[in-house]
């Protein structure tokens, strides 16, 4: 190969360091900025320190790890990026790509919004992956998002030498809770940046921060009482999905009641489940699906009888269509899903946050 470009050099009298590869050179994500935790403090790339709550079921801690939501910020005039990183030995979810499941997500900022600019594609569980290349120079903002599905224990950044790199601002402003299931957590969108928390934020320029527990999101009372401690400007609760019937009746009370015990004016929005496609099909899934729904309907009206102020409710009529081409397995979105989710529920959430000041 050396020889071949002597060879063209010589026809042609390119230089041969317009052919050299640059060096790349690898900074810790850590000393960059880090967005989407639950709480600062937590350690590494996990979004809860949830040694500081032992009381959290195992099942919850163990998803807290996952590093669903979070995201690094920072700015470079290299005109290719790379990423090495870590993640655990679990395996890939059937229901999930490999990049949304152990993979990364880039956006860059171009004329003020977010654009798609390439995945971190996992190999094993350390993978070395050029996400970018042949860039135009000049500094640019990027936001990489990190795996939905799994625990991150090591990230750099990878940039050209001679390039600068450096910490990025706050991309979103304001703080609005999402609690909720797998479908909150990103199963099933293509990459970490597809699931409907993330592409909020990117859409509004809110921060909506990722409490997606999947299949665990039960309004258990330590939970709850995360939830409640945790500092937003709303809440929103989209719990239904995990929480039987009967959880919904005895639970969903003193979960909004909590959160306004400690945020006397935020707002709380709860969205009803999304119809599963399985239950068009499995008639135990539709008595569920409706007993769930009404249930959640019923707390909600039960609750502003009781008093319970800035309370709104989102319906799940049409929340992912209904031509059943929504989901991925039967009952986690897809990107169309996703999408026609986002249609329904970002014009009333949007709706509501202004009546606060808060859009």
């Amino acid at each position: 190969m050396k020889s071949f470009l002597i060879i063209l050099i010589l026809l042609t009298g390119i230089s041969y360091s317009s052919f050299a590869q640059k060096e790349i050179k690898y900074t810790e994500a850590s000393a960059l900025h880090i967005t989407g935790k639950l709480k600062e403090n937590a350690p590494g790339f996990h979004r809860l320190d949830t040694a500081a709550y032992p009381a959290l079921p195992p099942g919850v801690k163990h998803l807290l790890t996952n590093a669903a939501g979070i995201a690094v910020t920072f700015t470079t005039s290299s005109t290719t990026i790379w990423a090495k990183w870590c993640v655990s030995k679990s395996k890939t979810n059937e229901n999930m790509t490999a990049i949304a499941n152990k993979g990364l997500d880039l956006y860059v900022k171009r004329d003020g919004k977010w654009q798609f600019a390439g995945v971190g594609r996992p190999s094993g569980q350390c993978s070395n992956y050029q996400i970018t290349k042949n860039m135009e120079g000049g500094t640019k903002e990027f936001l990489l998002y990190l795996p939905l599905y799994d625990e991150l224990n090591k990230l750099e950044i990878g940039i050209e030498e001679g390039s600068e790199l450096h910490a990025g601002a706050e991309p979103f402003k304001k703080r609005i809770l999402i609690y909720g299931s797998s479908i909150v957590q990103g199963a099933s969108a293509s990459r970490p940046g597809m699931a409907y928390p993330a592409r909020l934020s990117r859409r509004t320029g809110l921060h909506f921060i990722n409490f997606g527990l999947s299949g665990s999101a039960k309004m258990e009372k330590p939970v709850a009482d995360v939830v409640a401690e945790l500092d937003a400007d709303a809440y929103i609760l989209d719990c239904v999905p995990n929480s039987s019937p009967e959880e919904i009746t005895e639970r969903t009370a003193y979960l909004v009641r909590s959160i306004r015990a400690r945020h006397p004016k935020a707002p709380i929005i709860i969205i009803q489940s999304i119809i599963r496609e399985i239950s068009f099909i499995d008639k135990q899934w539709t008595s569920r699906m409706k007993l769930q729904n009404e249930n959640m309907r019923k707390q909600y009206e039960l609750l502003q009888k009781q008093g319970v102020k800035d309370l709104y409710f989102i319906d799940a009529k049409g929340l992912i269509g209904d031509d059943h081409e929504g989901t991925t397995d039967g009952t986690h979105p897809n990107d169309l899903g996703f999408d026609r989710m986002l249609q329904k529920i970002e014009p009333q959430i949007k709706a509501i946050l202004s009546k606060y000041g808060i859009v």
